[in-house]
């Protein structure tokens, strides 16, 4: 059994780090709050940009289309876009994207597709380079940003990394796998298109009921102009909810440990106190059998 002096520095020390679990809790929950926000404030234009391209679309579908909505015209190479979080401490949010990513990755490869990896966050990269170094061809550090103007930034530049990769036929099919935030308590680890373009299946499309629309310009030109801003904005979206995502994860975990550590202090005060109450008793036998001795 451990001495009285062991039990008391073990609760010391399980103390402090219960003060700094509470103190991240905290600091998670005052982020996720501005997180959500923005992330929130990001879906009405999200949602908008959307309808637009898929009514602009399905008007268009007599023509070929830009490149960035008809594609390749193959499916050989897949670049995937691993979007995790800088940091740790936040449960199973890093590993459950990467997760999702390994799946994605050996099923193509069992197609015999081309795989080709870019990482958005440290601790999607540091996972996956032990399995698929020899796939991975980019990285985009998060680290300094501070804010959604930082991220919308960073977005704008990987949008426009891609769209040059996409013109020199570097890859055909672009995949975006993120952590989709649903609220405090859910993120959805969920892989989506991004090149070719793909409104969601649930974006409404005006019923143009036999109606005739001119466009000026085209309906080509429009969505040549429109879909590398979509692009953008797919891109910021995901790291906005995965931003919130992260905060969430964080203090849901932090709270955990919080609570755990608490019935761990209630566990070693226990058996501290009964320690304390054994040596109590031994004392007080040795006493008394002394004193009947004299």
């Amino acid at each position: 059994m451990a001495s009285l002096k062991e039990l008391k520095g073990r609760i010391t020390s399980v103390k402090s780090t219960q003060k700094i679990t509470k103190a991240k809790q905290m600091v998670a929950a005052a982020k996720l709050r501005r997180a959500q926000e923005a992330a929130e404030a990001s879906q009405p234009y999200a949602m908008r940009m959307a309808a637009v391209i898929a009514n602009l679309s399905s008007a268009a579908e007599g023509g070929q289309g830009p490149k960035l909505l008809a594609g390749t015209g193959k499916e050989d190479t897949h670049l995937l876009i691993v979007m995790t979080a800088e940091r740790g401490l936040c449960g199973g949010f890093n590993a459950n994207v990467v997760k999702r990513a390994r799946e994605e990755i050996l099923r193509l490869k069992a197609e015999g597709k081309t795989v080709k990896i870019i990482t958005v966050g440290k601790k999607g990269r540091e996972q996956l380079v032990r399995s698929f170094k020899d796939l991975m061809i980019d990285h985009v550090d998060t680290s300094e940003a501070r804010g959604s103007d930082d991220l919308s930034a960073i977005a704008l530049t990987l949008g426009k990394t891609l769209n040059a990769k996409f013109e020199a036929e570097e890859f055909d099919v672009c995949t975006l796998i993120y952590s989709r935030f649903q609220n405090v308590m859910t993120q959805v680890p969920t892989a989506k298109r991004l090149i070719p373009a793909e409104p969601p299946e649930d974006t409404p499309v005006v019923d143009l009921k036999g109606a005739t629309y001119i466009y000026e310009p085209s309906e080509e030109e429009i969505l040549e102009a429109l879909l590398p801003r979509y692009l953008n904005t797919q891109l910021l979206s995901a790291m906005l909810e995965s931003a919130a995502g992260e905060q969430a994860a964080s203090m849901t975990a932090m709270d955990n440990a919080t609570r755990n550590a608490g019935e761990l202090i209630d566990k070693l005060t226990l058996q501290y106190n009964r320690a304390r109450q054994a040596q109590i008793t031994t004392e007080l036998v040795e006493i008394i059998a002394g004193a009947e001795a004299l």
